[in-house]
């Protein structure tokens, strides 16, 4: 198979994708490789119809790969993930709304273009966590503790374009991260980027059904079929704090190995989910659990629970 990856310059050397790229070789494929954030692109010669079997993102949010894979997609050239899915997690403010709405644990969200609108917060919701609205690993993630903090703050704020603010959530301080790849879910635990260690390297935890139903749901609500759920255990149970287009995969076993064949078995399918979309929950509770395919959705999606102490 041909295949497309864009990758960002910051990704250039990291382990994914350059290993996924690797693996693709190794076994066989092509793999042309463009750096939207450096290249001089002409537009109507890189995107052609039927120019690779499919074209794969791996850029920072905001950054300049997902505007060419938004334009593959419009010659019908297969992406992973679907171009209008990962817009919908990118923009935070956005990915908020679509998952409240769906019914997924999310806490509420409110959105500011000037960091002066989010001093009309009411009193009782701080705590607040204040972010920018197309941040990624954890960026200028702030607690804001009080009103007169969030004042203080306002020309640092300035510099970071559309916010979001979300009640702060009771939480041990170790954020949840689960990982989709290949249909089978992987739970690492690692120090919130609030935290003293600033999230620190995780490890392999394992994986409660609950929370494997959330986070099965995640891809299917999103469209998402490589992608990972930032979860926090808060006093009323799962949050979802967090929706990432192929993220890491950090500590997730063979990852270089697992994440290549998803991405074959997509491009040979004409890619997976398209576009937001309810689940089920997932049914039993001992390793494999399998979430049911939703009515919408034309992949197969089978959730692992895998993980271990």
């Amino acid at each position: 198979m041909r295949l497309c990856f864009l990758v960002e310059e910051r990704y250039r050397h990291d382990g994914m994708p350059r290993e996924v790229i690797r693996q693709l070789s190794a076994w066989g494929h092509q793999v042309d490789v463009v750096r939207p954030g450096r290249s001089l692109m002409r537009m109507t010669d890189a995107v052609r119809a039927g120019s690779h079997d499919a074209w794969v993102l791996k850029t920072v949010s905001g950054g300049p790969g997902l505007t060419l894979l938004e334009a593959a997609a419009a010659v019908g050239l297969t992406t992973v993930n679907d171009a209008r899915s990962i817009r919908g997690v990118r923009d935070k403010a956005l990915a908020a709304a679509i998952g409240r709405s769906r019914g997924l644990p999310m806490p509420p969200t409110y959105a500011a273009a000037r960091p002066e609108a989010l001093e009309e917060i009411p009193e009782a919701e701080f705590p607040l966590v204040v972010k920018p609205a197309d941040g990624s690993s954890g960026r200028a993630v702030r607690l804001v503790p009080t009103p007169d903090r969030l004042r203080a703050l306002r020309s640092e704020l300035a510099a970071e374009g559309m916010l979001i603010a979300q009640p702060y959530v009771p939480n041990s301080g170790i954020d949840l991260k689960v990982y989709c790849v290949g249909g089978e879910l992987y739970a690492t635990e690692r120090g919130s980027p609030l935290g003293p260690d600033g999230g620190a390297r995780g490890r392999r935890v394992p994986l409660s059904a609950e929370v494997a139903a959330i986070a099965a749901e995640v891809g299917a609500v999103y469209g998402l079929d490589l992608y990972g759920v930032d979860v926090l255990l808060g006093p009323d149970g799962p949050v979802v704090v967090d929706v990432n287009d192929f993220p890491s995969f950090k500590e997730v076993p063979d990852a270089a190995a697992r994440v290549g064949r998803a991405v074959l078995e997509l491009a040979r399918g004409g890619g997976g989910r398209s576009g937001p979309a309810l689940v089920g929950a997932l049914t039993g509770a001992e390793p494999p659990v399998r979430a049911p395919e939703p009515a919408t959705a034309t992949s197969r999606m089978t959730a692992t629970v895998s993980g271990g102490r």
